[in-house]
């Protein structure tokens, strides 16, 4: 097999056709999807990276114990050192004894920390391809709203057999009907897909999302790598020129 038949191959793997329904679960549509458009390959560790950093991030860090030298009582030695029959005792502040000190009292810390822009927007990604590659992700044509209605969102998800379950709602822009009609189901959030990252993809057991939506996700996508293509050309360019 020649090379440009392992790349047709892999483009062939790679290529989806995903149903389109509607708000009453009839499918009205298709929609196609290169997985390697999102991203070439998915790398479980960069997503985990990704993952355990918005975590830390969310992480108050305030807790604080005291110390022996903190804690109330005396320094005094409770008992001489030898002849009492029992074992050697310093102060009443010892963390070996009620109300003494931590040993190892704890501080407020502050847990934030960042990867690199790069990384996270390709773990977002990442995490994106994995949800519609195992089948986790149902496409809308449309979801708007006169007026804040929960119980026509509700009706909504069961229409689309996603009661019950964590569900997140992609959306192409914030819209205030869509998001009061969601706010008050138990199961389900509302986000716009410029808010979109690794952790809240994978959180979700399902994802709806709108056809606009992901396509608003992969004219970014497109936008970044011109610009990024954009770049490596002006500096070969400058490269050139100074040699």
């Amino acid at each position: 097999m020649t090379e440009s038949q392992v790349r047709a191959d892999k483009r062939e793997k790679s290529m989806l056709v995903l149903p389109v329904f509607d708000r009453a679960g009839q499918q009205v549509g298709s929609y196609e999807l290169d997985l390697a458009e999102l991203a070439p390959r998915i790398s479980k560790q960069l997503l985990h990276d990704a993952v355990v950093m918005y975590q830390a991030n969310k992480r108050l860090g305030t807790v604080k114990t005291k110390s022996r030298g903190e804690v109330a009582g005396s320094t005094r030695k409770l008992y001489r050192q030898k002849g009492t029959g029992r074992a050697r005792a310093g102060s009443r502040r010892s963390p070996t004894r009620v109300g003494g000190g931590h040993a190892h009292a704890l501080r407020p810390r502050d847990w934030y920390y960042r990867l690199p822009k790069q990384a996270l927007r390709l773990a977002t990604r990442m995490a994106l391809a994995a949800r519609f590659r195992d089948g986790e992700v149902k496409l809308i044509n449309e979801l708007t709203f006169a007026e804040p209605k929960t119980r026509e969102m509700a009706a909504t998800l069961k229409a689309l057999e996603l009661d019950g379950l964590k569900t997140l709602v992609v959306v192409e822009q914030y819209d205030v009907n869509v998001y009061k009609s969601v706010r008050n189901l138990a199961d389900a959030w509302v986000m716009p897909v410029s808010d979109l990252n690794a952790l809240e993809v994978l959180r979700p057991k399902r994802l709806l999302m709108t056809t606009a939506a992901l396509d608003a996700f992969r004219k970014k996508i497109k936008e970044e790598q011109e610009k990024k293509a954009g770049r490596k050309a002006a500096g070969q360019l400058a490269a050139a020129t100074s040699s």
